[in-house]
Order: structure tokens, then C-alpha cells, then sequence
């Protein structure tokens, strides 16, 4: 019963360990792509949603 126990204690902890290794790689992955530059000049229109701070067109009107 004791071995049983210790097996069972043993199984959890590299679950523990496996399942804390993917959520950190997860996690790097997420910070990588949220910092990660653009590429795009500024002035360029977003694709957020949010108001761009320099338009071709306003200096044409």
C-alpha cells in the first residue's frame, strides 16, 4: 500500500512539473508576440480599433 502511495506521489509531481513547464512556455510565447515589433512606420493606420494620429487624406482636405 505504502509503494502505491509513493507511485501515485511520484505520478503527480512530474504532472505538476510537465503542466508548469507548458504553461511557462505559453506564457513566453504570449509575451513574445505582444512585444514583438510591427513593422509599420509611424503614422500608419492601426487595426486595433483606435484612431490613427496621421492620415494621408487630412492633408488633402
Amino acid at each position: 500500500m505504502k509503494k502505491l502511495l509513493a507511485l501515485a506521489v511520484v505520478a503527480a509531481g512530474v504532472l505538476f512539473v510537465v503542466k508548469r513547464n507548458k504553461d511557462a512556455k505559453a506564457e513566453a510565447d504570449l509575451w513574445r508576440e505582444a512585444t514583438a515589433p510591427t513593422g509599420k512606420p509611424l503614422g500608419a493606420v492601426s487595426t486595433n480599433g483606435s484612431a490613427p494620429t496621421k492620415t494621408s487624406d487630412a492633408a488633402n482636405n
